[in-house]
């Protein structure tokens, strides 16, 4: 492993509300165990990421996203950080309104602000769901089966075309406003379900589309994490196997392990290079069992929140070659670790209690290995205290929530009205009956 040019600090962008970003967290212990100073924008200066050893200090994002007050915030960020109106700063956007704001300001940032040579309009190919059903389409690369409804009777006739249940995903899922109880991904199981999603995409702020659920199973989830660096060689990459998932399969990543996969790994690497891509991506893919062919379910342009299953032998990472190749300092290949798991443990908890009969075995050839886990660290266990407080809030909430709605469902509509005596209802008038032609 070369030797990084801690000079230069690290700024974490990350501008959605997820306090259990647990990606945001590995990002700055990888940085940081490497002598990188680390500074993040983040929700809230109470996240549990904001309270590790290696964040030395932590900035509340902006109360509105528009790129044009992220980018004017890392500019004076920069120098606040750096005390030199010229040093450069590298920027790592972990979701991705940061990763396309950043590259829409690419220009005015450059020279300050250390980025992927790449544009908004390369990250909206990928990014944006109905785009990459038609990226997938134009290179010939498995993909779900893909519709665009355009009212709540077509969506209905096109969930039936497709098969119940059926995968619902909003094409641009970071314009979901914060409270609405949207998620980015929903398996419908019926029409009515379907016509009533449909609905709210006023609410949602970008299209609804519909997608073929390929069953799930064990083994069949897989993804890529890679690095292309500044001459669009992906110079580090490797496949990961999903164990567990939460929601149950069809949601993030909750435990992985490092499995050899050649066929991902082609497919992946050939996108790639198609697309001309730059910088930290992560790929999902599933195995069709019928046709024995990988589909691509998505694309993110940048890292994902489990990358840290990816640190090598010699500590190399996505994100560590991120700071390697945009100082020019040179990237080494990444030395397989198979076997090696990761594990984050709020998700992975529920997900066993909803298949707790569910065990992998590693790949054959492979030992099992010590897992890392997402947030319990010995050299830096406060992340993982507050995150615990923080969890346990949250799950009281949801309980609360649900004993609300239903005590709503059973309460009477008028409890305070006292029923006085019956009366007979008045006679309908009879309906004319329809006379015979």
């Amino acid at each position: 492993m070369p030797p990084f040019d801690t000079r230069v600090p690290a700024l974490l962008v990350r501008l959605d509300r997820n306090p259990f970003h647990h990606g945001t967290l590995g990002a700055a212990r990888s940085l940081g165990r490497a002598g990188i100073p680390v500074h993040a924008v983040v929700e809230s200066r109470d996240s549990p990421a904001a309270r590790s050893r290696y964040v030395r200090s932590v900035h509340v994002r902006p109360d509105s996203t528009a790129s044009t007050e992220l980018a004017a915030l890392l500019l004076r960020l920069a120098g606040e950080i750096t005390g030199d109106p010229s040093a450069p700063v590298l920027a790592v956007p972990l979701d991705d309104v940061s990763a396309l704001a950043l590259a829409r300001h690419r220009s005015e940032l450059a020279g300050r602000i250390l980025l992927p040579e790449r544009t908004e309009e390369q990250l909206l190919r990928v990014a944006d769901k109905a785009r990459l059903a038609g990226v997938c389409a134009e290179l010939g690369l498995p993909h779900p089966r893909t519709e665009l409804p355009a009212g709540a009777d077509e969506a209905a006739a096109m969930a039936w075309s497709l098969g119940l249940p059926v995968v619902a995903k909003w094409s641009r899922p970071w314009l979901l406003p914060a409270g609405s109880g949207l998620r980015s991904t929903t398996i419908l199981r019926s029409l009515a379900e379907v016509r009533e999603l449909y609905r709210r995409t006023p609410q949602a702020g970008s299209r609804l589309l519909l997608q073929e659920l390929l069953p799930p199973g064990p083994g069949l989830d897989w993804f890529f994490h890679g690095y292309a660096d500044s001459a669009g060689r992906c110079v580090v990459g490797a496949t990961g196997r999903k164990e567990r998932s939460w929601p149950d399969g069809a949601g993030l990543t909750a435990v992985g392990r490092w499995a050899p996969n050649p066929e991902v790994d082609r497919l992946a690497r050939g996108l790639l290079e198609a697309l001309g891509h730059r910088g930290v991506c992560d790929l999902d893919f599933r195995l069709d069992r019928d046709t024995g062919a990988y589909h691509l379910l998505d694309f993110n342009p940048r890292p994902g929140a489990q990358f840290r299953l990816f640190s090598d032998r010699q500590g190399l990472d996505v994100v560590r070659a991120l700071h390697l190749d945009l100082t020019d300092r040179p990237v080494p290949p990444l030395s397989p670790a198979y076997g090696r798991r990761f594990v984050v443990e709020n998700y992975a908890a529920l997900s066993l209690l909803a298949s707790p009969r569910r065990r992998y075995a590693p790949e054959p050839g492979t030992a099992r290995q010590p897992a890392e886990r997402a947030w319990c660290a010995a050299d830096d266990p406060a992340p993982a205290l507050a995150m615990g407080r923080a969890w346990c809030a949250h799950l009281l909430r949801r309980a609360l929530a649900a004993v609300r709605r239903r005590l709503a469902v059973r309460r009477p509509p008028h409890p305070a009205t006292v029923p006085g005596p019956a009366t007979p209802a008045p006679s309908p008038t009879p309906l004319p009956r329809p006379t015979r032609r």
